[in-house]
């Protein structure tokens, strides 16, 4: 269960930095809250940091079910992927919002193993 942890700690450590970053640029951009439009730069943040959130919601319930009915240590794998999708698509949502797709896609395929691993997973333990 370490590893789990270790990784959704990690995912929370990557969407605590995606948030700060748009704090800072409300400030830079002059976004005052509760807006949540402005600079199409400061908009791009928000919507990285807002589309990790809604993706964690899948994610940290998946690691968690496909640990503890799957494997420990084949959670690394679809979590490391994770990481790596959500760090991807930040990169290019921020840079070019066009060219998101193959982080985006690396975060679902990743949520997709986690949460149907861990569904046949507790099926199986069921019956």
């Amino acid at each position: 269960m370490e590893h789990a942890a270790l990784i959704i700690l990690l995912a929370l450590v990557q969407y605590t930095w995606f948030s700060l970053r748009v704090g800072i640029a409300r400030g830079k951009y002059g976004i005052k809250a509760p807006k949540t439009t402005g600079d199409e730069a400061w908009e791009r943040l928000y919507r990285v940091q807002e589309n990790t959130l809604e993706q964690l919601i899948v994610f940290i319930p998946g690691m968690i079910a496909f640990t503890v009915y799957v494997s420990a240590v084949w959670a690394l794998l679809p979590g490391l992927v994770f990481l790596a999708g959500r760090q991807l698509y930040s990169y290019e949502y921020i840079s070019k919002p066009e060219s998101r797709t193959p982080g985006m896609a690396m975060t679902l395929l990743a949520n997709a193993v986690l949460v149907v691993g861990g569904l046949v997973g507790v099926l199986l333990k069921i019956f």
